[in-house]
Parts: C-alpha cells; structure tokens; sequence
C-alpha cells in the first residue's frame, strides 16, 4: 500500500516520499541531506528505501540536499534533459549515482513515472505522475504559474494529487514584497495562487479525485488556515471527509501521511 509523505513543503525547501518503509522514490530534495534523513527516519523510512530522486527544476529549494544524498548513497537522479545537463555539469549529482534524462514512463521499483511541462520561471519545470506498484495514482504538481491543458490532462483522474496553493491574492498584493518580485508571482510563470488551485481542485474531485494535498505555501504571502478555508469554501458543494480528503503540506514533516 502506497503512502505519500509530504515532508517538506515551502518556498524553504521541498520533498516528498511516495512509497512505504521499504521502496519508494523522492520527488525533489531541497533541504540539507541532515534534515532529509531525520525526516525520513522520523517517518520509519530508511535512505535504503528511496530507490529514486525524481527533481522538479534547478531552484535550490528543490535541490539543496541532492549533492549531499548522492555523494553519500548510490541513488540514481531523474530530470528533464535541461536539468539533467545542469546538474551534472554544475556539480549536484555525486559520484556515486548516475543522473537519467526522463522523457516517456519510466520504470523504478514498481513506479511508472511520466513527467509533463509546468509554466515555471526556470530553464525547465515538470510536476511528475506517478503509478505506484499497487495500482493508484498520484500527481505532485508545484511551481507553476497557471493551470494549462497539459498540466490538467495529465493530474486527471488522480487518485490524489498535490497541488500548488502558493499564496493569498490579498496577502500577496498588501505585502512588503516589491512590486516587480509580485509581477513574477503572480505571473503565467510564476506560482499558482488559493483561489486558482481550488478551481482546479473542484474539476478533479467531480472526475473522482479523493485525495488532496495543497503544498508549496508561501511563509510571506499565504498562511495554512486561509489556503484551507479558500478551498473548503470554493468546494462548498461538496463535503471534507466525505467527498474528499485535504491535507495541508507542513513546511516541516510533523508525521504527516496520507494512503492512497
């Protein structure tokens, strides 16, 4: 039986572990190979158990920790072929692991892995659609901008999926940010705001979506109970518990899982 454990999940750093204690693969390492370890063994998952690292795109919270892991542990790296090209030449993969360009379905360990293009501000971004070993589907799906037809195609008929809630549209324009820093934002190829993930949200769940986790929460510009509440509210023909499961991505893993 699968598990998503959403480990980290902010503009910090982010991680997530699919799988169980004993085979599963990352979806991105952007925090400290220390605090990824104590994250996982804090969660009863060994290192042993991550059979992959699939990364998102090159932005330090999604690749903090890669080198440290991979210096450390013969754990092989899947990116887009931009990324690939940038962390082996840049120095991210260790010499212990090899770095695979991920295009069509790739299998590891029981997963099939397809990754589909996301709108990012960055030389390449993919959010990952994975089937795991059992049979269900999961989507992680951050760092984009808006929600175009791949990015939806492709989160369909999801068992669970975890999308991008980035931040308040109020909270974000009444900020201390610059303005040119809200532009990027809030722009086609910036983050995806509360009130466009539950848009999204919406179409999922009536096409049989049961599982949701929203992530990637600004610690300026959004906080947990005002995502929560835009989404719940934005849902309000259907019931929490009942027609869905949510769950808010913790900026630090506190044992928070969801099986899928």
């Amino acid at each position: 039986m699968a598990r998503v454990y959403p480990l980290f999940s902010s503009s910090e750093g982010n991680a997530t572990y699919i799988g169980n204690s004993k085979n599963g693969i990352l979806i991105d390492s952007g925090v400290s190979g220390k605090k990824l370890l104590t994250a996982l063994c804090d969660n009863g998952i060994g290192i042993e158990a991550v059979k992959a690292i699939f990364i998102t795109h090159e932005h330090s919270d999604h690749i903090k920790g890669l080198r440290t892991l991979t210096t450390r542990f013969e754990i092989p790296v899947y990116a887009q072929e931009l990324n690939a090209q940038y962390l082996c030449e840049n120095g991210f993969i260790g010499k212990k692991s090899e770095c695979f360009v991920i295009d069509s379905d790739t299998e590891v360990a029981g997963f099939s892995v397809k990754a589909f293009s996301t709108p990012h501000d960055t030389r390449q971004s993919c959010g990952y659609r994975i089937e795991t070993p059992d049979g269900r589907t999961v989507s992680v799906c951050t760092d984009l901008g808006e929600v175009t037809d791949t990015v939806h195609e492709n989160l369909l008929h999801s068992d669970l999926v975890l999308l991008e809630a980035n931040y308040d549209y109020n909270m974000l324009r009444n900020g201390p940010y610059p303005y040119p820093l809200k532009q990027r934002i809030a722009s086609s190829h910036g983050h995806l705001d509360n009130r466009d993930c539950t848009r999204e949200l919406s179409e999922l769940i009536k096409t049989g979506t049961t599982r949701v986790i929203i992530g990637h929460l600004s610690l300026h510009n959004n906080r947990p109970q005002i995502a929560e509440d835009t989404v719940i509210n934005g849902l309000c023909d259907m019931k929490r518990n009942m027609d869905y499961i949510l769950l808010t991505a913790p900026t630090e893993t506190g044992g928070e899982v969801v099986i899928v």
